[in-house]
């Protein structure tokens, strides 16, 4: 009976510590999953790869998933190689429909060795654009260093443009 005590006085303990490492903002995720990684594909080719150390998912009036430990997303380009490579130190996603990443938002693309760093950053789905409001910094594969006020891409990060830009622009560039 003693041995039985203990181990739901024990049982209870863990369940407690799990609680307070899953909740967030007062809420309890109805859903968590670890080590996530989410593959999605249009006509058989891989278009994203989607990893996360921890995701959670939040139902109700206002349903979200959240990456509270961070995201990394894959783009692909339609000969399915990689195009983009996106790091975040946070991620959600609101409704299914806008997605957020903030914290230390690094976006590398791979064909053309450009690196865009920001703070925050936005993807509407139904729009298929990629865009952010605040400063960025854009490191060109030839070395050279642009700030902006913000910028705009497609999803897949092929095409983007600068809000605003400034910094050492190449006059092969023009």
């Amino acid at each position: 009976m003693a041995l039985c005590l203990m181990m739901f006085f024990v049982g209870c303990n863990s369940s407690s510590k799990e609680k307070q490492l899953l909740e967030y903002n007062g809420r309890y995720p109805d859903e968590s999953a670890e080590n996530m990684v989410i593959t999605t594909s249009d006509s058989g080719r891989t278009s994203f790869i989607v990893k996360a150390p921890l995701m959670n998912s939040y139902s109700g009036d206002s349903s979200y998933m959240d990456c509270p430990k961070g995201v990394t997303i894959i783009s692909f380009n339609e000969m399915g190689r990689r195009q983009a490579i996106l790091t975040a130190g946070y991620a959600c996603a609101i409704n299914n429909a806008i997605y957020k990443a903030s914290k230390n938002v690094v976006i590398f693309d791979v064909v053309q060795g450009d690196t865009l760093e920001t703070e925050e950053i936005n993807w509407d789905q139904r729009t298929k654009t990629i865009y952010s409001n605040v400063l960025v910094k854009q490191k060109k594969a030839d070395g050279s260093v642009n700030y902006g006020d913000g910028f705009t891409a497609d999803e897949h990060f092929t095409k983007y443009t600068i809000i605003h830009p400034r910094g050492e622009i190449n006059s092969f560039d023009f």
